[in-house]
């Protein structure tokens, strides 16, 4: 049996598919698309699948995953992404599909663009003036609260226009490893006086592994 890895953008008004939602989606799809997918056993069979580090609902991505298995020896990515593809809502764009290499749990940081209106420096500029930049958390066992700033020192910054411009590179480990959600930022810049949520955009551009390299 091999782990087949299918990685996709999720853009535009997609963002607002919930992971929930997200996974009906592929399910239905994969089931329509005539595919090799293997299918749990016992009362209830169901297709395999399991999405690495999934967004918060808003959040656009360039570089999404999900698994799925199948028992074929082997595959042709053309032909996946094919029959996947002209069946996907709008804004979802598969760019590969190929035998799963790294393991979920390799993935260790995640990078991300984001765009807030221009009037939103002086936020910036509190952040990186600040000592500390203290958020909570919500976990499994209840809530922690956390520093971004020994994680996110300072923010640099581009103006084009009436937006800015930055890239932050934050924590993204799965199961007890740390995982800081760029909203723990956005939400602090918004008590601090910067742009309300629906202003601003947040694109995950790379999923890194603990050896530095992009995640496969």
């Amino acid at each position: 049996m091999t782990t087949i890895r299918i990685f996709f953008e999720k853009c535009g008004e997609s963002a607002y598919i919930s992971l929930l939602d997200l996974q009906r989606v592929f399910h239905r799809v994969l089931k329509r698309s005539g595919l090799p997918v293997w299918y749990t056993m016992g009362f209830n069979p169901h297709i395999y699948l399991s999405f690495s580090c999934p967004l918060s609902l808003g959040q656009e991505s360039l570089c999404e995953s999900c698994e799925v298995k199948t028992e074929a020896e082997s595959i042709d990515p053309a032909v996946w992404v094919a029959a996947l593809q002209p069946l996907m809502p709008r804004g979802i764009v598969i760019t590969k599909v190929a035998p799963a290499v790294e393991k979920v749990g390799e993935i260790e940081t995640a990078a991300y663009e984001v765009t807030m209106p221009a009037d939103a420096a002086d936020v910036l500029a509190f952040y990186n003036a600040a000592e500390h930049a203290e958020v909570t958390k919500k976990t499994k066992r209840g809530h922690k609260t956390l520093d971004i700033k020994a994680y996110l020192p300072r923010i640099d910054y581009e103006s084009a226009g009436e937006e800015l411009h930055f890239t932050v590179t934050l924590p993204c480990g799965s199961g007890e490893a740390l995982n800081l959600n760029p909203s723990l930022l956005m939400d602090f810049l918004h008590e601090n006086g910067g742009a309300p949520a629906w202003q601003c955009r947040v694109l995950r551009t790379h999923l890194y592994t603990k050896s530095g390299a992009d995640f496969a």
